[in-house]
């Protein structure tokens, strides 16, 4: 989705005007690689939108990615016994308690090789008794935070849950070997650990492996809480929850394909924000729809060789994971899992029954796939934490009934930024279709109606990266310049 000029000096207006025809017809126009990919496009201004390619550096990064050693985690995990939330805490060779210490002397031996930037903590409360927690037990996350050296604030999440379940979600003491439920999620996370602790990143990635997700997200929540109280600006977080197999319950397999679950009407909309979303639309352009067709653009291609097939639902029939703990703090965020499940080989006590093999056991993964999801994982917050951050206070003006477009935005404070390109598409289409660039200002006209297509504004720095879209909602402004959305551009060094 790039533009000729996106490495071009920052004009020195704060506001441009961009004439078009009407967007009412198409024009035909050669398949698009990635997943802008369409045979016809609306005409209007601005370029066909199209993915963003790899870098060299992102490409060493994604060939590092090691199913070996991601194949060694999940058998370690899984070789613990159970890793149940009420299991032992003290054992040094069974349940959760070693498990997480094992996490955490790996996460150690990874920031060791940080230069400082990675840290790594155990993060534990005491969890009083509720649902599915009969008495005060300690629930910790292992958390390895690798600091960002231009914007420290902004804050990528990744997360897999260490603790498993059979059956019985309250049986501490049955084998429960976890392997794809969720060993596999915590194996992405550590082996992203590992490889990004030695690349300093322009904003913070937290890497967690969490507890007591089975028993209700008890840990991604606190982990979330502990975000909030910090004041962490937390713009994209990714659960990987059963992303081991490739194989469904049939047999069949889809090896190149992973399944990225984004909500639409946000977990943690206000009733003015639903007021506006119902008047004007949007229902398909939360935050976290937006963070989904970020994956598509920077993961989709042939340095992760998969497809991100994004669901349009928060989670799957009568599951949930712990993207759902921050969604619930009004974040963008979206959970991995695997194309097909196999219930077989999860959730169930570990038997043989009519001459099938029931249980969660490492011989149902495919430490292949696990990789490839891995790099999906890693080109997704490279791209996140190296680019510019979503572009704050974006509305869309609607002081007066006009058939044009104003848009304004408040600039970032990026060292590395060089402007921001305007995106729209029609109201009837999933993915961005057209892109604008705009310079470095805060305001723009475009000659195109409002009411007939979604606009969305994204940042782009002199290397090319382009942050996730902001969608813009509208605000009627009381004069030339709102203090809440509209800040004076500065003009270039």
């Amino acid at each position: 989705m790039g533009s000729d000029d996106t490495g071009a000096r920052p004009t020195r207006s704060t506001r441009r005007t961009f004439l078009s025809t009407s967007a009412a017809a198409t024009v035909a126009v050669p398949a698009l690689a990635g997943p802008a990919a369409a045979t016809a496009l609306p005409a209007g201004p601005g370029h066909p939108a199209r993915a963003q390619r790899p870098d060299r550096e992102l490409r060493d990064l994604l060939r590092q990615v090691d199913p070996r050693r991601i194949e060694a985690i999940v058998r370690r995990l899984a070789a613990f016994g159970t890793r149940h939330t009420l299991s032992s805490q003290d054992d040094p060779q069974r349940g959760i308690g070693a498990a997480r210490d094992w996490i955490y002397a790996r996460l150690q031996e990874y920031a060791a090789t940080s230069g400082g930037r990675m840290t790594v903590e155990l993060q534990s409360y005491v969890q009083q008794p509720a649902s599915r927690i009969p008495t005060p037990t300690r629930i910790t996350n292992v958390v390895a935070t690798l600091r960002g050296q231009s914007t420290p604030n902004r804050t990528y999440v990744v997360t897999g849950h260490y603790d498993s379940r059979v059956t019985d979600v309250m049986d501490a003491v049955s084998d429960a070997p976890g392997a794809d439920d969720d060993a596999s999620g915590v194996a992405v996370v550590l082996e992203l650990a590992r490889l990004m602790a030695t690349r300093p990143t322009a904003a913070t990635i937290v890497f967690a492996a969490v507890a007591a997700e089975e028993q209700g997200l008890y840990g991604s929540a606190y982990l979330a809480a502990q975000l909030k109280s910090a004041g962490a600006d937390v713009q994209g977080m990714f659960s990987d929850d059963i992303v081991g197999s490739s194989t469904a319950d049939d047999g069949t397999r889809d090896p190149y394909a992973v399944r990225l679950f984004a909500e639409g009407v946000p977990t943690a909309e206000t009733p003015a924000e639903a007021t506006t979303r119902q008047s004007v639309g949007g229902e398909n352009d939360s935050p976290s729809r937006q963070l989904a067709r970020f994956v598509r653009d920077v993961a989709e291609n042939d340095a992760t060789g998969m497809l991100v097939r994004v669901i349009y639902r928060r989670d799957r029939y009568l599951r949930g994971s712990d993207h759902i703990s921050f969604l619930r703090e009004g974040w963008p965020a979206a959970r991995f899992t695997e194309p097909n499940e196999d219930f077989a080989h999860q959730h169930q006590d570990v038997r043989v029954q009519d001459g099938q093999q029931f249980g969660d056991l490492p011989e149902f993964c495919d430490f292949a796939y696990i990789a490839r999801v891995a790099r999906v994982n890693g080109a997704a917050l490279w791209s996140l934490a190296q680019a510019p951050g979503t572009p704050k206070g974006a509305v869309i003006v609607t002081t007066d009934l006009t058939n044009n477009t104003t848009l304004r935005w408040q600039r970032g404070d990026e060292p590395g930024l060089a402007g921001y390109e305007v995106v729209w598409r029609e109201t009837t289409a999933a993915e961005w279709q057209r892109v604008i660039a705009v310079g470095d200002v805060t305001e723009v006209s475009i000659d195109l109606s409002k009411d007939n297509v979604f606009f969305g504004i994204r940042a782009v720095d002199r290397a090319g990266r382009r942050s996730p879209v902001a969608y813009p909602p509208p605000r009627r402004l009381r004069s030339p310049c709102d203090q809440e959305v509209c800040v004076t551009t500065r003009r270039s060094r």
